[in-house]
Protein backbone atom coordinates (compact mmCIF):
# COMPACT_ATOMS: atom_id res chain seq x y z
CA UNK A 1 0.00 0.00 0.00
CA UNK A 2 1.41 3.50 -0.89
CA UNK A 3 2.82 5.39 1.71
CA UNK A 4 0.09 7.22 4.20
CA UNK A 5 -0.46 9.40 7.12
CA UNK A 6 -2.24 9.69 10.17
CA UNK A 7 -2.99 11.82 13.17
CA UNK A 8 -2.03 10.55 16.53
CA UNK A 9 -2.86 13.15 19.07
CA UNK A 10 -0.95 16.18 17.89
CA UNK A 11 2.06 14.09 16.03
CA UNK A 12 1.21 13.01 12.13
CA UNK A 13 2.80 9.73 11.17
CA UNK A 14 3.81 8.67 7.98
CA UNK A 15 2.97 4.39 7.34
CA UNK A 16 3.51 1.78 4.82
CA UNK A 17 1.80 -1.58 4.84
CA UNK A 18 2.85 -4.87 2.81
CA UNK A 19 0.69 -7.91 2.54
CA UNK A 20 -2.37 -8.85 3.08
CA UNK A 21 -4.56 -6.69 6.14
CA UNK A 22 -6.26 -10.36 7.03
CA UNK A 23 -3.30 -11.73 8.37
CA UNK A 24 -1.84 -11.01 11.72
CA UNK A 25 -0.40 -7.53 12.27
CA UNK A 26 3.91 -7.20 12.10
CA UNK A 27 4.11 -3.39 13.56
CA UNK A 28 8.33 -2.51 12.46
CA UNK A 29 9.79 0.28 14.90
CA UNK A 30 13.12 2.11 13.45
CA UNK A 31 15.93 3.51 15.77
CA UNK A 32 17.37 6.80 16.37
CA UNK A 33 17.28 9.14 13.46
CA UNK A 34 16.10 6.87 11.21
CA UNK A 35 13.38 6.81 8.50
CA UNK A 36 11.30 4.10 8.19
CA UNK A 37 12.72 3.34 4.98
CA UNK A 38 15.67 1.78 6.97
CA UNK A 39 13.14 -1.44 6.83
CA UNK A 40 13.87 -2.15 3.38
CA UNK A 41 10.99 -3.37 0.62
CA UNK A 42 12.37 -6.84 0.07
CA UNK A 43 12.81 -7.19 4.41
CA UNK A 44 8.88 -6.04 4.59
CA UNK A 45 8.13 -8.27 1.13
CA UNK A 46 9.88 -11.55 3.11
CA UNK A 47 7.83 -10.75 6.09
CA UNK A 48 4.66 -10.39 4.35
CA UNK A 49 5.15 -13.69 2.66
CA UNK A 50 5.45 -15.31 6.16
CA UNK A 51 1.68 -14.42 6.23
CA UNK A 52 2.29 -11.31 8.62
CA UNK A 53 0.47 -7.70 7.20
CA UNK A 54 3.22 -6.02 8.35
CA UNK A 55 3.73 -1.99 8.93
CA UNK A 56 6.19 -0.05 8.69
CA UNK A 57 6.45 3.93 9.92
CA UNK A 58 8.43 7.26 10.83
CA UNK A 59 8.79 8.03 14.92
CA UNK A 60 7.99 11.60 15.30
CA UNK A 61 11.13 13.74 14.71
CA UNK A 62 12.26 11.85 11.52
CA UNK A 63 11.19 11.14 7.77
CA UNK A 64 7.88 12.62 7.02
CA UNK A 65 6.30 12.51 10.52
CA UNK A 66 5.64 15.65 12.85
CA UNK A 67 8.89 17.10 13.28
CA UNK A 68 8.58 18.22 16.81
CA UNK A 69 9.87 21.87 16.03
CA UNK A 70 8.16 23.26 19.14
CA UNK A 71 10.46 21.70 21.48
CA UNK A 72 13.93 22.93 22.01
CA UNK A 73 16.78 20.97 20.87
CA UNK A 74 19.27 19.64 24.02
CA UNK A 75 22.50 20.73 24.11
CA UNK A 76 25.28 18.40 23.51
CA UNK A 77 26.11 19.29 27.42
CA UNK A 78 22.90 18.10 28.43
CA UNK A 79 22.95 14.85 26.33
CA UNK A 80 26.58 14.56 27.53
CA UNK A 81 25.40 14.66 31.67
CA UNK A 82 22.33 12.46 30.72
CA UNK A 83 20.23 15.41 32.08
CA UNK A 84 16.32 13.83 31.69
CA UNK A 85 15.22 17.98 32.00
CA UNK A 86 16.48 18.10 28.00
CA UNK A 87 13.80 15.95 26.85
CA UNK A 88 10.71 17.12 25.30
CA UNK A 89 9.07 13.42 25.36
CA UNK A 90 9.64 10.41 26.04
CA UNK A 91 10.00 6.99 24.80
CA UNK A 92 6.04 6.31 26.27
CA UNK A 93 4.99 8.84 24.05
CA UNK A 94 6.45 7.21 21.10
CA UNK A 95 5.03 3.96 21.92
CA UNK A 96 2.19 6.23 22.39
CA UNK A 97 2.46 7.18 19.02
CA UNK A 98 3.07 3.60 17.64
CA UNK A 99 -0.43 2.26 19.46
CA UNK A 100 -2.24 5.21 17.78
CA UNK A 101 -1.36 4.05 14.49
CA UNK A 102 -2.43 0.80 15.12
CA UNK A 103 -5.78 2.24 16.83
CA UNK A 104 -5.97 4.19 13.09
CA UNK A 105 -5.54 1.07 11.00
CA UNK A 106 -8.24 -0.95 13.63
CA UNK A 107 -5.88 -3.13 14.93
CA UNK A 108 -6.23 -4.88 18.06
CA UNK A 109 -3.15 -6.58 18.42
CA UNK A 110 0.22 -6.96 16.43
CA UNK A 111 3.39 -8.51 16.71
CA UNK A 112 6.01 -5.92 17.91
CA UNK A 113 9.56 -5.40 16.37
CA UNK A 114 11.88 -2.70 16.93
CA UNK A 115 15.62 -1.89 16.18
CA UNK A 116 17.92 0.25 18.10
CA UNK A 117 15.82 3.17 19.66
CA UNK A 118 13.13 1.23 18.07
CA UNK A 119 13.78 -2.17 20.39
CA UNK A 120 13.33 0.26 23.46
CA UNK A 121 10.23 1.50 21.98
CA UNK A 122 8.74 -1.92 21.35
CA UNK A 123 10.02 -2.97 24.85
CA UNK A 124 8.12 -0.01 26.21
CA UNK A 125 5.02 -1.12 24.33
CA UNK A 126 5.24 -4.19 25.77
CA UNK A 127 5.24 -3.00 29.26
CA UNK A 128 3.28 0.11 28.77
CA UNK A 129 0.39 -1.62 26.27
CA UNK A 130 0.63 -5.35 27.09
CA UNK A 131 -2.76 -5.95 26.17
CA UNK A 132 -2.03 -4.76 22.22
CA UNK A 133 1.21 -7.64 21.71
CA UNK A 134 1.32 -10.39 20.80
CA UNK A 135 4.77 -11.45 20.45
CA UNK A 136 7.86 -9.01 20.78
CA UNK A 137 11.43 -9.15 19.04
CA UNK A 138 13.97 -6.67 20.28
CA UNK A 139 16.99 -6.48 17.45
CA UNK A 140 20.14 -4.85 18.85
CA UNK A 141 18.83 -2.30 21.39
CA UNK A 142 19.32 -2.62 25.59
CA UNK A 143 17.07 -1.98 28.67
CA UNK A 144 18.10 1.29 29.27
CA UNK A 145 20.17 0.69 31.90
CA UNK A 146 23.64 2.52 32.68
CA UNK A 147 26.31 -0.48 32.60
CA UNK A 148 25.32 -2.39 29.79
CA UNK A 149 24.67 -1.96 25.83
CA UNK A 150 26.96 1.34 25.81
CA UNK A 151 28.77 2.26 23.08
CA UNK A 152 32.65 1.83 21.89
CA UNK A 153 33.86 4.91 22.06
CA UNK A 154 35.19 5.37 18.42
CA UNK A 155 31.48 5.46 17.59
CA UNK A 156 30.47 8.62 19.09
CA UNK A 157 32.16 10.76 16.97
CA UNK A 158 30.66 9.52 13.69
CA UNK A 159 27.37 8.92 15.44
CA UNK A 160 26.79 12.96 17.00
CA UNK A 161 28.99 14.75 14.25
CA UNK A 162 26.15 17.02 12.22
CA UNK A 163 25.41 15.54 9.04
CA UNK A 164 26.72 17.21 5.24
CA UNK A 165 23.34 19.19 4.04
CA UNK A 166 24.45 18.39 0.47
CA UNK A 167 22.96 15.55 -0.96
CA UNK A 168 25.70 13.68 -2.36
CA UNK A 169 28.07 14.61 1.23
CA UNK A 170 24.85 13.35 2.81
CA UNK A 171 24.62 10.21 1.44
CA UNK A 172 28.82 9.88 1.62
CA UNK A 173 28.56 10.08 5.32
CA UNK A 174 26.00 7.94 5.42
CA UNK A 175 28.15 5.17 3.75
CA UNK A 176 30.76 6.09 6.39
CA UNK A 177 29.11 5.73 9.30
CA UNK A 178 28.43 2.21 8.27
CA UNK A 179 31.70 1.13 7.93
CA UNK A 180 32.28 1.95 11.32
CA UNK A 181 29.36 0.85 13.12
CA UNK A 182 27.78 -1.78 10.33
CA UNK A 183 28.30 -5.54 10.27
CA UNK A 184 32.13 -6.99 9.57
CA UNK A 185 30.92 -10.61 9.35
CA UNK A 186 29.03 -9.62 6.24
CA UNK A 187 28.90 -8.65 2.89
CA UNK A 188 28.21 -4.28 3.01
CA UNK A 189 26.17 -3.64 -0.27
CA UNK A 190 26.80 0.02 -0.32
CA UNK A 191 24.56 0.36 -3.06
CA UNK A 192 21.80 -0.54 -0.61
CA UNK A 193 22.85 2.25 1.90
CA UNK A 194 22.90 4.33 -0.74
CA UNK A 195 19.98 4.28 -1.68
CA UNK A 196 18.05 4.54 1.23
CA UNK A 197 20.45 7.39 2.44
CA UNK A 198 19.01 9.34 -1.15
CA UNK A 199 16.02 8.63 0.05
CA UNK A 200 16.40 9.30 3.56
CA UNK A 201 17.18 12.70 1.72
CA UNK A 202 14.86 12.98 -0.39
CA UNK A 203 11.57 12.23 2.23
CA UNK A 204 12.87 15.17 4.36
CA UNK A 205 15.84 15.77 6.89
CA UNK A 206 15.20 16.53 10.64
CA UNK A 207 18.80 17.11 12.04
CA UNK A 208 17.47 18.45 14.97
CA UNK A 209 15.32 15.53 15.47
CA UNK A 210 18.22 13.06 16.38
CA UNK A 211 18.77 14.88 19.50
CA UNK A 212 15.10 15.24 20.74
CA UNK A 213 15.14 11.55 20.13
CA UNK A 214 18.59 10.79 21.94
CA UNK A 215 16.76 13.26 25.04
CA UNK A 216 13.61 10.58 25.11
CA UNK A 217 16.12 7.64 25.37
CA UNK A 218 17.73 9.06 28.61
CA UNK A 219 14.65 10.51 30.23
CA UNK A 220 13.13 7.39 29.91
CA UNK A 221 15.83 5.49 32.19
CA UNK A 222 16.48 1.88 33.10
CA UNK A 223 13.85 -0.10 32.23
CA UNK A 224 15.29 -3.52 33.72
CA UNK A 225 12.18 -4.31 36.71
CA UNK A 226 9.22 -3.11 34.16
CA UNK A 227 10.59 -5.47 31.60
CA UNK A 228 10.49 -8.17 34.18
CA UNK A 229 6.81 -7.94 33.91
CA UNK A 230 6.35 -8.58 30.47
CA UNK A 231 4.64 -11.65 29.31
CA UNK A 232 4.03 -12.38 25.82
CA UNK A 233 7.62 -14.45 23.74
CA UNK A 234 10.14 -12.71 23.20
CA UNK A 235 12.97 -12.74 21.10
CA UNK A 236 16.19 -10.94 21.60
CA UNK A 237 18.55 -10.17 18.63
CA UNK A 238 22.22 -8.60 19.14
CA UNK A 239 25.21 -9.44 16.89
CA UNK A 240 28.53 -10.10 18.07
CA UNK A 241 30.03 -7.22 16.53
CA UNK A 242 28.06 -4.17 17.34
CA UNK A 243 29.90 -1.57 18.39
CA UNK A 244 26.97 0.83 18.98
CA UNK A 245 25.14 -1.21 21.59
CA UNK A 246 27.39 -3.55 22.82
CA UNK A 247 26.28 -7.30 23.15
CA UNK A 248 25.82 -6.97 26.59
CA UNK A 249 22.56 -5.04 26.10
CA UNK A 250 21.05 -8.19 24.60
CA UNK A 251 21.82 -10.69 27.15
CA UNK A 252 20.49 -7.94 29.70
CA UNK A 253 17.19 -7.76 27.52
CA UNK A 254 16.88 -10.94 27.23
CA UNK A 255 17.97 -11.94 31.11
CA UNK A 256 15.06 -9.34 31.98
CA UNK A 257 12.34 -10.64 30.29
CA UNK A 258 10.94 -14.03 31.49
CA UNK A 259 10.55 -16.57 28.94
CA UNK A 260 12.90 -14.52 26.07
CA UNK A 261 15.17 -16.42 23.66
CA UNK A 262 18.57 -15.29 23.00
CA UNK A 263 19.64 -14.97 19.29
CA UNK A 264 23.23 -14.22 18.90
CA UNK A 265 24.52 -13.51 15.26
CA UNK A 266 27.69 -13.83 14.85
CA UNK A 267 29.60 -11.08 12.66
CA UNK A 268 26.50 -8.82 12.95
CA UNK A 269 27.15 -4.90 13.66
CA UNK A 270 25.20 -2.38 13.99
CA UNK A 271 22.88 -2.74 10.47
CA UNK A 272 20.54 -5.12 9.42
CA UNK A 273 22.83 -6.13 6.39
CA UNK A 274 21.25 -8.54 4.26
CA UNK A 275 23.04 -11.62 4.71
CA UNK A 276 20.94 -11.36 8.32
CA UNK A 277 17.96 -11.31 7.09
CA UNK A 278 17.19 -15.21 6.95
CA UNK A 279 17.99 -15.85 10.88
CA UNK A 280 16.47 -12.25 11.85
CA UNK A 281 12.97 -13.28 9.48
CA UNK A 282 12.89 -16.87 11.16
CA UNK A 283 13.26 -15.66 14.54
CA UNK A 284 10.99 -13.18 14.20
CA UNK A 285 8.37 -15.63 12.29
CA UNK A 286 9.58 -18.73 14.94
CA UNK A 287 8.38 -16.22 17.91
CA UNK A 288 5.40 -15.53 16.61
CA UNK A 289 4.24 -18.76 16.29
CA UNK A 290 4.80 -19.48 19.83
CA UNK A 291 1.98 -16.81 20.63
CA UNK A 292 -0.42 -18.74 18.45
CA UNK A 293 -0.28 -17.27 15.25
CA UNK A 294 0.57 -18.89 11.56
CA UNK A 295 3.67 -18.59 10.37
CA UNK A 296 4.45 -19.55 6.61
CA UNK A 297 7.75 -22.23 6.76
Amino acid sequence: MAEQTCRVGDVDIAYETFGDPSKPALLLVMGLATQMIAWQDDFCAQLADRGFHVIRFDNRDVGRSSAMRDIRVPTLRQLALRSKKAAGYTLEDMAGDAVGLLDHLGIERAHVVGASMGGMIAQTIAIEHPDRVLSLCSIMSNTGARWTGQPKLATYRVVLGTPPQDRDRFIDHVVKMYRVIGSPGFDRNEDDLRDVAARSYDRGRNPAGSGRQLAAIIASGDRTERLRTISVPTVVIHGTKDRLVSPSGGRATAKAIPGARLVTIEGMGHDLPRGTWPRIIGAIAENAARAGEPAVA
